[in-house]
């Protein structure tokens, strides 16, 4: 397959004074992660770090007043692509081993996937393209040859450990299901919640391998009742709180009656 070049592989959107989108839209939406910059008084955040297809830390080091804590809501190819490229790295006791040998059943060509995972992920209702990029990050790439690098956690966390950035400081949350390990950060202050894959607005996926319904309905439950004001999610657009409860609530009817 041959690719054009893309003339920008990163894209940028400002959603508020200290917090901006990024993401890569020449990846297919299925694995294009939302990538979230944190500006705070003694540290950046970043959550997610994306495919890994192009170099993610000099396209946005711009943005960087501080050394950066890159924080992994999940350890699934989509959101760790470009975690070994940063210092400081974030990882949830539950995933923290997978980053020693990353996941291997990920290909950029769905022909090279795993296939009881392509059958999952097509079963709840998306469609996987022929291949995961529409274009090349730069002339000669070599799409066959991506793999997510692995990337030894610095520090690891668990339910309830405090992520700080100086003004700014996150509760870690456990939000199993999607994965095993599953975290968020919680700023109870603002009602800000980052919640990786736990929840977003699009089909959830729970049948993979590795997904465990009944712990992803306690997750829901939990998000029910949280103060939420803004979810920056690991996919698609954020949302508040009404439709935070729309969509667990949704989720708890359809687990309910199958």
């Amino acid at each position: 397959m041959t690719f054009p070049i893309a003339g920008r592989w990163f894209e940028r959107e400002r959603i508020d004074d200290d917090i901006t989108l990024i993401r890569e839209p020449h990846v297919d939406p299925l694995g294009r992660c939302n990538i979230w910059h944190v500006r705070g008084s003694e540290a950046d955040l970043l959550v997610d770090t994306g495919m890994g297809v192009a170099q993610l830390k000099p396209a946005i080091e711009d943005l960087f007043g501080h050394g950066v804590l890159a924080f992994a809501t999940h350890t699934h190819f989509d959101h760790v692509g470009g975690l070994h490229e940063f210092e400081h790295r974030i990882v949830g006791r539950r995933e923290a081993a997978v980053m020693e040998e990353p996941d291997r059943r990920f290909s950029l060509y769905r022909e090279d996937m795993d296939p009881e995972i392509v059958r999952c992920i097509e079963d709840a209702g998306y469609r996987i393209a022929e291949c995961l990029i529409d274009a090349a990050p730069y002339p000669g790439y070599d799409a066959r040859a991506w793999r997510v690098e692995p990337a030894r956690p610095t520090r690891v966390v668990d339910e309830g450990d405090e992520v700080s950035i100086g003004d700014r400081r996150f509760e870690v949350l456990e939000l199993p299901g999607h994965s095993p390990g599953s975290v968020g950060l919680w700023e109870a202050e603002t009602g800000t919640l980052f919640s990786g894959d736990a929840v977003y607005d699009g089909p959830l996926l729970d049948m993979l391998p590795e997904s465990d319904i009944a712990a992803y309905r306690g997750t829901m439950e939990r998000l029910i009742g949280l103060p939420v004001r803004a979810v920056h999610a690991g996919h698609d657009p954020s949302f508040g709180r009404e439709r935070l409860v729309e969509l667990c609530r949704a989720y708890l009817d359809r687990r309910a009656a199958a």
